[in-house]
C-alpha cells in the first residue's frame, strides 16, 4: 500500500520572512491582482491550513511573496493511526497490564 501524503502550509512563515507580520498585509496586494478577500478570509488563509485553494489565489500569493510552491506547500507523510494489539498474558510491561480472569458461577447440584 502506498504511503498517504499530507502537507504543511507555510504561508505564515514565508510572510514573516518577507517582513509581513499581519494577515491584513495581504489584502491590498491581493486586491491589486483582482482578488477581493475579506480580512477574515485572509486571516483563515494565513492561520489555517486550507483544504481547497483557488489556483488564482495560489498564483497571486506566489507572485506577492516572490516564492515557489515548494516554499508554501511542504509535502509530509501522513501520521498513521497506530493500532493496538492485545498482549498475551504475562507479556505486559507492568502488573497493571494484566487483567484478572472472570469468575464462573456454577449452579447448585
Amino acid at each position: 500500500m502506498a504511503p498517504k501524503l499530507d502537507y504543511r502550509w507555510n504561508l505564515r512563515t514565508v510572510m514573516a520572512e518577507r517582513g509581513m507580520f499581519q494577515t491584513t498585509d495581504l489584502i491590498d496586494p491581493l486586491a491589486r491582482r483582482d482578488i477581493e478577500l475579506s480580512s477574515s478570509q485572509v486571516y483563515r488563509l494565513v492561520v489555517e491550513r486550507p483544504e481547497r485553494l483557488s489556483l488564482k489565489v495560489l498564483m497571486a500569493l506566489l507572485d506577492i511573496l516572490d516564492c515557489t510552491m515548494d516554499d508554501l506547500i511542504e509535502p509530509v507523510a501522513a501520521a498513521s493511526a497506530t493500532t493496538r494489539r492485545k498482549k498475551a498474558v504475562g507479556a505486559g510491561d507492568s502488573v497493571g497490564d494484566l487483567r484478572p480472569k472472570r469468575a464462573r458461577i456454577r449452579g447448585a447440584e
